[in-house]
């Protein structure tokens, strides 16, 4: 297998995690939204760009609640992530024309959940021949717009849509 120096990746594989400063979820809200790519605060959950997408667009919906099991979300806290899902699909295509998407949430360590401790949707969004030879035969995948660019049309199409 070829290796791809991406120095960037080490404060996640390093860094996000709970650890003695706490949770990295948890103090993304309190910080400023365009540096920490909120999108969106609702009264009891958040939607965050994340910064290692697996694809251009990829989000996270999460409670502000420290919390790592779905049952122990509230009754509210289940519906607005569920609201915020079905929303940010919505926008995610009139942004970025995507074709369709993977949403879903690892629970534990063994299912994939690079931060179990915090509960965490994913929104991926696709297009057809997305999966191309880059990652199927050079293991690599290519992000083709900036974060910051992103976060910049996403929140436009955000305030667009309040406005219909």
């Amino acid at each position: 297998m070829e290796r791809l120096w991406a120095p960037w990746r080490i404060g996640y594989v390093s860094g996000c995690d709970v650890n003695d400063k706490g949770c990295c979820l948890c103090t993304i809200p309190d910080g400023d939204e365009k540096v920490n790519k909120v999108l969106q605060k609702g009264k009891y959950c958040y939607v965050v760009m994340n910064i290692y997408p697996y694809n251009n667009g990829h989000l996270m919906v999460l409670p502000y609640r420290h919390i790592a099991r779905f049952n122990d979300l509230s009754a509210e806290e289940k519906v607005e992530i569920l609201e915020l899902i079905g929303s940010w699909t919505d926008i995610l295509q009139k942004a970025m024309f995507c074709h369709g998407f993977n949403v879903g949430v690892n629970l534990g360590r063994v299912a994939g959940a690079g931060i179990a401790d915090h509960l965490h949707f994913h929104i991926v969004p696709r297009w057809d021949g997305d999966t191309n030879f880059m990652p199927v035969i050079g293991e690599t995948k290519v992000i083709p717009q900036s974060l910051e660019d992103t976060w910049k049309l996403l929140r436009k199409t955000l305030e667009e849509n309040k406005q219909v």
